[in-house]
C-alpha cells in the first residue's frame, strides 16, 4: 500500500528504513530520496514509525 502518493512511496519501503534511521518520518523520506509534498501522510507516517519503533524496543 502507499504511505504517500505524492512521492510514491510504498508502506513497506518506509518500514524498511524506520529502523535505520534515528529521526522522524520527514528523515526517512530524506533518506528515501524524497521530500514531503502536501504533507497529508505525515500523520500517518508518524504512526507507523512510532509502531516500528515500539515493536523494536
Amino acid at each position: 500500500m502507499y504511505l504517500c502518493i505524492c512521492n510514491a512511496i510504498r508502506e513497506k519501503d518506509f518500514r524498511a528504513v524506520a529502523p535505520l534511521c534515528r529521526g522522524s518520518a520527514e528523515d526517512i523520506y530524506r533518506q528515501l530520496g524524497h521530500e514531503p509534498q502536501c504533507r497529508q501522510c505525515l500523520d500517518d507516517a508518524d504512526d507507523i514509525l512510532g509502531d516500528v519503533r515500539c515493536c523494536a524496543a
